[in-house]
């Protein structure tokens, strides 16, 4: 049996500041989002995306449907922008009630 998961990412404080990035948090952005577009193509995110503002009210969204929740947590807790601190997570049990075609 498939279920839904939802992961919330943020930006730790100091990268809401554009100056404080560097080619390590942009190479860490890079390789997040191809590992979000594997999993897209084996099956495992619905859906991934983010608010186009840069302040404290920012955040990422990551839409999973895997089979358990641990599975879930391993995919958030191994995202390159979580293990290299550049954000912070937070998932949830989730299920997804309308989808447009």
């Amino acid at each position: 049996m498939m279920h839904q998961f939802i992961y919330q990412l943020k930006l730790i404080p100091t990268l809401l500041n554009e100056e404080n990035w560097t080619e390590k948090e942009n190479e860490c952005v890079t390789r997040h989002f191809q590992r979000l577009q594997q999993l897209v193509e084996e099956g495992k995110v619905i859906l991934a995306g983010r608010t186009l503002t840069m302040d404290e009210k920012a955040f990422g969204i990551v839409i999973l449907e895997v089979t358990s929740e641990e599975e879930a947590r391993e995919i958030m807790e191994t995202d390159p922008t979580v293990e290299e601190r550049v954000m912070t997570a937070e998932l949830f049990p989730y299920r997804v009630a309308l989808m447009r075609k």
